[in-house]
């Protein structure tokens, strides 16, 4: 082979490595650029769906995320809580704890201790017969509990009392001086009713008491108890001791709907029938009451029902086993929705005419929540029996006494948070 031939067969090799090494940079180069769209679309994903977040802050730990809302507000937690006391709760227990009752010593005695043993009441009311010293009352109200704390469920006692001023005041001599709602009313001074109320409920909270039975919203220029007869003045001052009673860590209670300042025949003595039409009720004696519950949160106060009759609204029964007046009138059309209670069932204006088993279950039956029967350790197991009774026999669902249970229990777990109060500091306080 020639020179000339070996060098052109040289050239042409080196040629075809190059057009090779061409062609595999093209092919390289294609493969490389096919993934970077891929690439680029995953990226754009990744910051969309990365939150933007402070470049100063922590890393994020997942577990320390808060969790979506489910629902679970303190509301329903405290509800989802008495659901599961109430499971577990007898048929006896339930109906116990819709009776607050009275006794007749200044110690835990045997009559208190088997309605709070054996019955499992839900309250006790204390009268002047109960109290001898703010110290001696506080130590009373610390045994109650103590007691209380000893049944199955551990739910605590409302401790209650008539506080209202003027004629209707427990351990006068030894609380400061509260003047009559009338005495108040004449006065006009709405700041001094609030004062009032704020400085009664401070003394009675710290004898360990949260519930009372008071304003009083009866329309009535004759009664002390009353503010008078002007129903927006009855609004206003009824308004201003409730806003006192609760700032100083109690519940009120507006009574007696649906007002009974018309009527001169006290109930703790006999019946009586108030003799007017529903549009001079709905405009002055229901219009304190009716504002009250449209413009205070009603866990702020129990509405207490009288024994009058009101013909207008129900002929036959009186206010406190009428399901027209308590559950059409009081919660359909006025929309209350917290705690209805009925005056004490041993008055004359119901005892005289019904048998106390009758009256258990009949102002359950009618919407009532809680039942006052005051006095009498036999009185008080017949109401108590009355309602088991009915409840056994039909005439009374457990849905109501279920209904009536949880407003009951919905108030003691919020609101009875510390039920033990210092005597040395009631003694200090009081008076």
């Amino acid at each position: 082979m020639t020179k000339k031939r070996i060098a052109t067969l040289y050239s042409i090799v080196f040629l075809l490595a190059i057009v090779l090494s061409l062609v595999l940079v093209f092919f390289f180069n294609q493969d490389k650029d096919s993934t970077k769209p891929n690439e680029e679309l995953q990226n754009e994903q990744d910051i969309k769906n990365e939150e933007p977040r402070d470049p100063d802050s922590e890393p994020r730990d997942p577990d320390s995320e808060p969790s979506k809302d489910n629902g679970d507000t303190p509301e329903n937690k405290l509800e989802k809580k008495v659901e599961t006391i109430m499971e577990n709760m007898s048929l006896r227990e339930k109906i116990g704890q819709l009776m607050i009752v009275g006794f007749q010593s200044s110690q835990v005695d045997d009559h208190i201790t088997e309605m709070i043993t054996d019955y499992n009441v839900g309250g006790v009311i204390y009268y002047d017969r109960n109290m001898k010293t703010p110290r001696q009352v506080a130590e009373l109200s610390n045994d109650l509990q103590e007691l209380a704390s000893q049944t199955q469920h551990k739910l605590p006692l409302m401790l209650s009392i008539d506080q209202e001023g003027g004629a209707i005041v427990r351990m006068k001599e030894h609380v400061t001086p509260i003047p009559s709602q009338q005495t108040l009313g004449q006065q006009g001074d709405a700041a001094a009713v609030y004062h009032t109320a704020y400085l009664t409920g401070q003394e009675l909270s710290t004898m360990g008491i949260h519930v009372n039975f008071a304003p009083v919203l009866d329309l009535s220029d004759q009664d002390s108890r009353s503010f008078g007869s002007d129903p927006e003045k009855a609004n206003l001052f009824g308004q201003e001791v409730i806003k006192g009673l609760v700032d100083s860590g109690m519940v009120a209670t507006l009574k007696h709907f649906p007002g009974h300042g018309r009527t001169n025949v006290d109930p703790h003595k006999d019946t009586s029938s108030v003799e007017v039409d529903r549009f001079d009720l709905e405009n002055q004696d229901l219009y304190p009451f009716k504002k009250t519950i449209e413009q205070i949160d009603h866990q702020s106060f129990f509405v207490m029902v009288t024994h009058v009759k009101y013909p207008a609204y129900d002929e036959v029964n009186p206010a406190s086993i009428s399901p027209t007046i308590i559950q059409e009138l009081l919660r359909d059309e006025l929309g209350y929705t917290g705690i209805v209670v009925t005056d004490d069932l041993e008055m004359g204006a119901v005892n005289k005419y019904f048998t106390y088993e009758d009256l258990g279950y009949k102002a359950v039956e009618a919407g009532a929540d809680i039942l006052l029967v005051c006095h009498t350790l036999e009185n008080q197991k017949k109401v108590f029996n009355g309602i088991l009774e009915a409840v056994e026999t039909n005439q009374l669902s457990e849905e109501r006494i279920d209904e009536a249970v949880k407003r009951i229990l919905m108030y003691k777990l919020s609101s009875l948070k510390n039920t033990h109060v210092d005597p040395s500091r009631a003694e200090k306080m009081v008076g």
